[in-house]
């Protein structure tokens, strides 16, 4: 009498995760409410990746490490695929105004959730059209539509994705849409009489770690996120991003192995077929890694050929982080502020040619405790004070941070009139050393590799290995990027993927 055997279906096949960051708890999420039993390896203490908080003395909470939150239907979506209301785990508001502007030659301007009325403050403040400002952030949210579709929800590395109808169309809108060429040439043909204006639309280059003068102009489109969808704040934090959906995926069954790292990605016959750490040896037919894709090759696979051209790319810009507990409230600042410098261009040839810090920098402050009153002692903030710097190749840190924190001091001081330092009563630095030995992201890059290639978004690596069968990779430094809102993408992507088989 033969015993009769149970087939397993592809969703009951364990998965692997490797990392805990947004991208990874989000994978996890999707594939466990999908049915696959998963398990999260993480290294670290916690989850959350470079999303992670902390307080320092005095009673002041800090988010370590992203700060600005847009498409929150990305988060909410994982709730609606698990049948959950999204606002039982997680709740936001709509910022207005999404940015105080501090120029190098004193004028100031507020970024308004509206167009029309950040168009208006524009035409009052900087003697730009209203109607030029409107143009221009309509021109972005039609780019934006017309290509997210294909360039940020679909792996550009599978061929199915080149023959839709939807990328012939997004291909051939880029040239009437006045995306050719890069973001600062973009800019300037749209404000090239105030050079204010455009420093403020290059900015964006920032969220993806590129420089405008060298980023395709198809990143002008980024403006649209905040001033065509809007800048979010999550209740609590954005903390509580990961905090969240860990609660979803924890519900669906997914396990969390913290203070576990991986030590190697097993394989036989260019399949994936287990983890190995230094508590055992654990059977998976399918890895994800979150972690970055440099020391996934370099630490995860060391007997296996690495794509040497993808890992060789330009990495992008880092950030030298201030974490000040600061004893006196700025009724003039609010959630997101910027301190322009005075020269961006030599900013970023320091950044991404010099690769060091140039000695005027352009300043970011976020302070949550705007609008989440205890991550501050009573008429105390909590700043996040941010410089973008180059991901770490061996320079001087220590002396590149005291440098550093003085302009910093100084061009606060210039700005707000106001003596900072001796206002500091609690102090953290967070440097791109310690953010690569902290988040295994490789040299400290928050983004993996830099936009600064017109075809970067084709040299990324994809969300799948096309040499081991069962292997994926999601976050930061993979196809469609890093930040936040792309992280999430990358975890839609790779479950998309591994359903599909």
């Amino acid at each position: 009498m033969f015993k009769k055997t149970t087939k397993i279906t592809p969703s009951q096949q364990p998965v692997a995760v490797i990392g805990a960051g947004i991208a990874g708890i989000a994978t996890a999420a999707r594939l466990a409410v999908a049915g696959y039993p998963v398990t999260v390896f993480e290294a670290g203490p916690t989850f959350g990746g470079k999303m992670q908080q902390f307080a320092l003395p005095g009673g002041y909470r800090f988010d370590a490490g992203p700060s600005l939150f847009t498409l929150p239907q990305l988060v909410d979506d994982i709730f609606r695929l698990a049948g959950r209301r999204p606002e039982d785990y997680f709740r936001y508001e709509r910022l207005d105004p999404i940015t105080h502007y501090f120029f190098a030659d004193g004028a100031r301007l507020t970024a308004w959730a509206d167009a029309g009325k950040f168009a208006t403050e524009v035409e009052a403040k900087l003697g730009t059209p209203a109607a030029e400002v409107t143009r221009f952030l309509s021109r972005a949210g039609k780019a934006y539509d017309a290509t997210a579709g294909t360039f940020l929800h679909k792996s550009l590395h599978k061929a199915g994705t080149y023959f839709s109808p939807e990328t012939l169309k997004a291909v051939a809108a880029l040239p009437q849409l006045g995306l050719l060429g890069t973001m600062h040439q973009r800019h300037e043909t749209a404000f090239g009489q105030d050079a204010r204006l455009v420093q403020l639309f290059d900015r964006y280059a920032t969220y993806n770690g590129s420089d405008p003068y060298q980023a395709p102009a198809t990143l002008s489109m980024i403006p649209h996120l905040e001033h065509g969808i809007g800048a979010f704040y999550p209740e609590g934090g954005i903390y509580a991003i990961a905090e969240s959906l860990v609660k979803l995926a924890t519900e669906f069954g997914v396990k969390f192995r913290y203070n576990e790292a991986v030590e190697e990605i097993i394989t036989a016959d260019k399949q994936v077929t287990g983890l190995r750490t230094a508590l055992d040896v654990y059977d998976f037919g399918r890895v994800v890694s979150n972690m970055d894709v440099v020391p996934t090759y370099r630490r995860l696979l060391p007997h296996q050929p690495a794509p040497e051209r993808t890992l060789a790319q330009p990495r992008s810009s880092s950030a030298l982080i201030f974490y000040w507990g600061i004893a006196r409230a700025f009724p003039e600042l609010d959630v997101h502020n910027i301190f322009f410098s005075a020269d961006y261009q030599a900013e970023f040839k320091a950044i991404f040619e010099e690769k060091t810090v140039a000695d005027d920098v352009t300043v970011y402050v976020n302070i949550t405790s705007k609008k989440t009153p205890a991550d501050a002692p009573p008429g105390h903030e909590n700043w996040f004070v941010m410089v973008n710097v180059p991901h770490d190749q061996g320079q001087d840190w220590d002396a590149l941070t005291q440098k550093t924190r003085a302009t910093v001091l100084r061009k606060l001081r210039q700005a707000l009139g106001t003596d900072i330092e001796p206002l500091i009563a609690a102090e953290k630095t967070w440097t791109p050393p310690g953010i690569a030995a902290d988040t295994s992201s490789f040299g400290g890059a928050l983004y993996g590799s830099s936009s600064n290639n017109p075809l970067a978004a084709f040299l990324r690596h994809p969300n799948f290995s096309g040499r081991l069968d069962g292997l994926y990779f999601c976050g930061g430094s993979v196809h469609p990027g890093g930040g936040i809102p792309l992280c999430l993408l990358s975890a839609k992507i790779v479950s998309s993927l591994i359903n599909e088989g």
